[in-house]
C-alpha cells in the first residue's frame, strides 16, 4: 500500500513540468502565427514609407488614391495629388500602399 501512495505522489510531481512545457508550446505556436507576422508586415511598410519617391502612386490610411508630389523629410509629411491641381497633404506614417503592386479591382 505504501508503494502505490509512494507512486502516486511522484506522478503528480510532473504534472507541474508538463503544464510549462504546454505552456511554452502554445507561447511559440501563438508567435509564429500571430505576432511574427505582424512584425514581418509591420517591416515590409516601414520600408515601403521609407523608400516612398515622388511619382510613386500611393493609397492612403484613409483609402484616398494619388500621386506623391513632394516629400518633406523634416516634417514627415507628404503632398499627395488626388485629382488634377488637388493636392492633400499626409502624414508619412499614413501611406500605406503603392497602387501598382497591389492588383485589387484589376482585370486581365
Amino acid at each position: 500500500m505504501n508503494l502505490s501512495m509512494f507512486l502516486a505522489a511522484q506522478s503528480q510531481q510532473g504534472g507541474g513540468m508538463s503544464f510549462i512545457i504546454m505552456m511554452v508550446a502554445i507561447f511559440a505556436i501563438m508567435w509564429f502565427f500571430m505576432i511574427r507576422p505582424q512584425q514581418k508586415k509591420q517591416k515590409e511598410i516601414r520600408n515601403f514609407q521609407n523608400s516612398l519617391q515622388e511619382g510613386a502612386k500611393v493609397v492612403t490610411g484613409g483609402g484616398i488614391y494619388g500621386i506623391v508630389k513632394k516629400i518633406d523629410l523634416t516634417t514627415n509629411v507628404i503632398d499627395v495629388e488626388i485629382a488634377k491641381d488637388v493636392v492633400i497633404r499626409v502624414d508619412k506614417g499614413y501611406v500605406f500602399a503603392d497602387v501598382t503592386s497591389t492588383t485589387v479591382g484589376q482585370t486581365k
